[in-house]
């Protein structure tokens, strides 16, 4: 943040005023650096907003991922996301997992085993990347940090998601989406690096489609 310029730059001061005119700046220098601080602020939010507004413009985008678990552990492979609510990932082999959000839940099933579990996608921060508008008035913002780079929107809801956060990275020139970290209750990261990415398909209804038909006890939310 560049310091506001002094009281004093271009006055010509008498002796007689020298000392009652540093008082005065003494004085005012808090509430201008209260100003300046507050006006980088409201820039800033300007500026995550215009982000969050072109990333919830797209109504659907694919590509491939990379992720990093919380202990150090790689994996890759292709993603699809379609607004609102709906996500899959398509792990590489040899990973048997697969993660589906059909709007409703998030499903992370193991494919070699043959199990599945389930959860309520408004109670994860999912749903804060997946929203038809991330409105960043909405009280759920915990940062933003504007670098030359990268802009990064850290959300997150203590009372849905207790401490449970999700931090995007964009592209500060294009708005384009980098990277997304989620952190647990746990304090544990998992990043998901995004690449190869393309806008504006059209998915079949399979693809999000949760199979809760072999889930036990999802009975209500077959189709």
């Amino acid at each position: 943040m560049n310091n506001s310029n002094s009281v004093m730059d271009r006055i010509s001061l008498t002796r007689r005023h020298l000392l009652g005119t540093l008082a005065v700046a003494a004085a005012s220098a808090i509430p201008i650096a209260a100003y300046a601080q507050a006006a980088a602020a409201a820039s800033s939010a300007s500026t995550a907003q215009a982000i969050a507004d072109h990333f919830s413009s797209v109504a659907t985008m694919q590509g491939e991922f990379v992720q990093f678990g919380p202990r150090g552990e790689q994996t890759g492979g292709k993603f699809y996301i379609q607004r609102p609510g709906k996500l899959r990932f398509n792990y590489d082999n040899p990973s048997p997992i697969r993660v589906i959000a059909d709007g409703k839940n998030v499903a992370v099933g193991n494919m070699k085993l043959k199990t599945w579990d389930l959860y309520p996608l408004s109670k994860t921060p999912l749903s804060l990347l997946l929203a038809q508008r991330i409105d960043l008035s909405a009280g759920s913002v915990k940062s933003v940090k504007q670098e030359s780079d990268l802009t990064t929107i850290a959300l997150g809801n203590n009372t849905i998601f207790g401490n449970s956060t999700i931090t995007m990275m964009f592209d500060p020139k294009t708005y384009d989406l980098r990277q997304w970290t989620i952190t647990d209750n746990q304090g544990k990261d998992t990043s998901v690096m995004v690449f190869n990415v393309k806008t504006g398909m059209q998915f079949d209804d399979k693809v999000f489609r949760v199979p809760y038909e072999v889930i036990p006890g999802t009975a209500a939310y077959r189709d």
